[in-house]
């Protein structure tokens, strides 16, 4: 048994401007469903200003009230392309009679092709954002970005990406990318290149796993630090508490927090990632963007979280999560100024979407230069972060502040600006 295929999601669009549309997802359910529904949400660029869950754990109702930038238009196609990514995540659609229904069976999915895309131009400010945006624009999911800048102004950029659409194969599916970056660069190009690698180029395009120390002191000073108050790029005091008297079978999670960019996709990796199952949740915005969430949580063993150490243990990591979803540092490196920016990788390897994409408007708005950029994946402790390595130009990193820096990156990536 099952539902139809087009009522798995149905979107219902706001009819006046500045109010919620409605996404409701009914389906079977699957550990990290909400975590990979919200990670969609974000990387469309919505904000999830309520949101309701309710599941059996073979059964769920999900509905989201979303609203959209303001800077941003959102027309049939784009709604309909958010339904299709958003159906594409539920649990897989089977075929009964000519009519298409979901069933539970879960299959892991497979390995996304990797691509290399060459591009060199000529530089000027804002270059590498506008890339970036023809990029995120195409569903080209950036993996791995390596920019260099030589003496005589060029650039060379090499972006490992992944196709969202699994086209990217296909040379109509290249020349489009070709077609919308020469839209944005126009004379600035000198060519372009796209190209399938393989796991060979991929490994030995791999930076070292661990970081040098230097680093790791510059954007992890909240893990070291005693005192979460010393640490200035943090979000406002973050609560959480839990209770397992309101429920025989559950434990309460109470949160209350500032709203930021991704706040419901930052709770739900975290339960994600401990494995942990939301049988009901509810989470709302009240005036001062100050949010409210209730969860009424299980571990995979169908039991309420007694152990007063996983309590803790999940209640800090929690509050850590939201306190610093993103690290942002700009320090020196010798002669040379450069931006560091990181955040935690899912268990199941997604990175969080947008980050380069915001990292790359904020130094535009800023009027500031790239020397050269990279995006690699390392251990530090025992989990994988994703990290962002700019090296800022050294006339631009002079004219503007490293505090201004880090801030318009920071107020950017928590979509408080």
């Amino acid at each position: 048994m099952g539902i139809l295929h087009d009522d798995v999601v149905i979107i219902r669009q706001s009819e006046n401007e500045g109010e919620p549309s409605v996404i409701t997802v009914n389906c079977p359910d699957k550990t990290g469903l909400g975590c990979d529904l919200c990670r969609i949400l974000l990387f469309f660029g919505l904000s999830i200003v309520r949101g309701d869950v309710s599941t059996d754990g073979k059964w769920c109702y999900i509905v989201f009230w979303v609203v959209c930038k303001p800077t941003t238009r959102w027309d049939c196609s784009r709604w309909e392309l958010l339904k299709k990514r958003l159906i594409g995540t539920c649990p897989t659609c089977s075929s009964a009679s000519g009519i298409s229904y979901y069933r539970s069976e879960l299959q892991p999915p497979k390995p996304s092709d990797v691509f290399l895309l060459k591009l060199c131009c000529y530089d000027r400010k804002g270059l590498l954002h506008d890339v970036t945006e023809v990029l995120c624009s195409l569903e080209l999911n950036i993996k791995k970005v390596k920019v260099s800048t030589t003496p005589d102004g060029k650039v060379m950029d090499l972006f490992f990406v992944t196709d969202t659409r699994e086209q990217l194969h296909t040379k109509m599916r290249q020349e489009e990318t070709f077609k919308a970056l020469e839209d944005v660069m126009q004379d600035a190009v000198i060519s372009c290149n796209i190209e399938k690698v393989g796991p060979e180029i991929t490994a030995c395009s791999q930076a070292s796993p661990f970081l040098p120390s230097a680093i790791t002191e510059d954007i992890f000073q909240l893990e070291m630090s005693s005192e979460l108050s010393t640490v200035s790029l943090t979000s406002n005091n973050v609560s959480v508490t839990m209770d397992n008297s309101l429920s025989p079978a559950h434990t309460l999670v109470q949160i209350v927090c500032q709203d930021h960019k991704g706040l419901l996709y930052d709770i739900m990796r975290t339960l994600k990632d401990y494995n942990i199952q939301i049988s009901y949740g509810r989470f709302y915005i009240k005036q001062g963007r100050k949010c409210e969430i209730d969860l009424f949580i299980m571990q995979a063993d169908g039991k309420k979280i007694v152990d007063p150490s996983k309590q803790s243990a999940l209640s800090s990591r929690l509050q850590m999560e939201l306190l610093q979803p993103l690290r942002v540092a700009v320090v020196s490196r010798g002669p040379d100024t450069e931006l560091l920016v990181s955040n935690p990788v899912e268990l199941s390897s997604k990175g969080r979407p947008l980050v380069f994409y915001d990292i790359t408007l904020a130094l535009k708005t800023l009027n500031t230069c790239i020397f050269s950029a990279e995006i690699a994946r390392h251990m530090i402790g025992d989990r994988e972060w994703e990290v962002y390595r700019v090296l800022l130009d050294e006339g631009a990193s002079v004219s503007v502040p490293r505090r201004k820096v880090e801030e318009r990156v920071w107020k950017l990536l928590m979509g408080w600006e």
